[in-house]
């Protein structure tokens, strides 16, 4: 499991643990049932307190991502990962929407949103 924390990334490193095992989830590069890396573990691999793992790992598991099990480890919850797509679709769909009124008050083109649309998904 790939997991890279960025300093220059303006979110704390709990919220960009759960943002990259979410997507692993939802690309299903983490697996229904797979054993994800205790929080000891996780911390010790990204060099981080074990307390900002168990941060990110109980909020996966508040959102129903992932499952504990006592003895046993951290596995990957059973979802619906079309469901999970859905409801990524809705909050990209609500940035957006704001992204649009923000264009038009502005006076930014149809065109221009496309174009810095097509800039920041290719991350260039």
């Amino acid at each position: 499991m790939d997991i890279v924390i960025s300093n220059s990334d303006g979110r704390p490193i709990y919220e960009q643990i759960i943002a990259q095992m979410k997507s692993l989830i939802i690309q299903n590069e983490l697996k229904e049932g797979e054993l994800v890396p205790s929080m000891r573990f996780l911390a010790k691999e990204l060099r981080i307190s074990v307390i900002t793992t168990k941060r990110a790992y109980e909020e996966l598991e508040r959102e129903g991502y992932l499952v504990s099990v006592a003895g046993k480890g951290t596995f990957v919850a059973k979802r619906n990962v079309e469901l999970i797509r859905e409801e990524q679709r809705k909050k990209v769909e609500s940035y957006l929407s704001k992204a649009v009124d923000c264009a038009k008050e502005s006076g930014i083109t149809k065109e221009e949103m496309i174009e810095v649309l097509n800039i920041l998904y290719e991350g260039e």
